[in-house]
């Protein structure tokens, strides 16, 4: 028989519960800066535990030394990255009108006035769809200066982050067998063998994906310099730098990609003629970014996508669909990790179902 006494209980509990569940969320929220540095770190010791193993196995490094190499290997990347943006930082507001609102919606207004000439030449009347009058009303000029400068901002002062970062990716990697030890401990009795074994698909399939995804950005960051130097568009690294890391957003990333280009490219040969220069140059390089976005679709992106975390083409894309259209961005860049994380557990937890053995088959 239910008591008010028991009732009572029940309820006292209930709240006990929640108030615990919001301590552990303000926590969390308080922490999200560690949260994120162990992600991180997380991250590079996937990608690095190959690179250690393949230093240990054929050269012959002690595990310390093979440590120290990854992270040496880490920190001249990262340095480079910061040494090809100290230009761009040195000429901020004097060399770069991107960084420059009141310039940059100048040149814009400049441009649209060009091209509604170009087309007034040819009997066609823009003004509808080009009104320099109207462009302040739905452009935030703001937006690509706030973009660059953030990027400006997070690069000139993680310097804290940045060492916190390694410093834990370097016992990630030094004593993860440590680590693994006393996570053992942790782990039910009856379920070790199938964490184990997830803990050991999902560290060799994410490895493979991170370091295909580095991979891929460096090809296309490459192919993006050669295609701006060809046509001789200013700040050439730092514009196909930016390009690059815009392709981590899958599908998208390539079409705000070509827009951003398109447009750097018109707003950095205002001082020519539009129809004989600034629009046969810009053509030519979205064309550029085209050719680029073509070889990485048909080569880089079915390796890494597809063959890395050992799921077809078309499953990969009705994922980064879902994920988008739940998440937006940010879920379809963690979208890939995410769903092999579920395809592994469920893989080991679940083996006997019909529909996960279909789908984690590769596996």
């Amino acid at each position: 028989m239910i008591t008010s006494k028991i009732i009572a209980n029940g309820i006292v509990r209930a709240i006990a519960i929640l108030i615990l569940a919001a301590l552990l969320l303000y926590f969390l929220y308080q922490i999200q800066n560690i949260i994120i540095y162990l992600l991180v770190s997380l991250i590079l010791t996937l990608i690095g535990s190959p690179i250690l193993d393949f230093l240990k196995r054929r050269l012959k490094f002690k595990h310390t030394i093979a440590t120290i190499a990854v992270l040496s290997i880490y920190f001249l990347t990262i340095l480079g990255f910061i040494m090809m943006f100290i230009p761009l930082i040195i000429s901020q507001g004097q060399n770069l009108s991107l960084l420059n609102t009141a310039e940059i919606e100048k040149d814009s207004l400049e441009l649209i006035q060009k091209i509604n000439t170009f087309f007034a030449q040819h009997h066609i009347d823009s003004a509808k769809f080009f009104d320099p009058n109207n462009l302040k009303s739905f452009v935030n000029f703001n937006t690509v200066p706030n973009f660059l400068n953030s990027i400006l901002g997070t690069i000139s002062n993680f310097g804290m982050a940045f060492g916190a970062v390694l410093f834990i990716t370097f016992f990630f990697l030094k004593d993860r067998e440590i680590i693994l030890k006393g996570a053992k401990l942790l782990i039910p009795d009856s379920h070790e063998d199938k964490i184990l074994n997830s803990v050991e698909k999902i560290n060799l399939l994410l490895s493979r994906y991170f370091i295909g995804l580095l991979i891929q950005l460096f090809v296309v960051f490459i192919l993006y310099t050669i295609v701006l130097f060809i046509f001789g568009i200013p700040n050439v690294l730092v514009i196909a730098f930016l390009c690059a890391v815009l392709n981590i957003i899958p599908y998208l990333g390539p079409l705000i990609a070509s827009v951003f280009a398109a447009v750097l490219t018109m707003l950095s040969n205002l001082g020519s003629d539009f129809q004989s220069e600034i629009l046969p140059t810009t053509i030519y390089v979205l064309i550029g970014f085209w050719i680029v976005q073509l070889i990485d679709n048909n080569f880089s992106q079915p390796i890494i996508f597809s063959k890395s975390v050992s799921s077809h083409p078309l499953e990969i894309f009705l994922v980064i669909l879902i994920a988008g259209f739940s998440f937006g961005i940010l879920g379809m860049i963690i979208a890939i990790p995410l769903y092999t994380i579920l395809k592994v557990v469920c893989k080991e937890f679940f083996p006997n179902n019909a529909f996960i053995q279909h789908i984690t088959k590769n596996i």
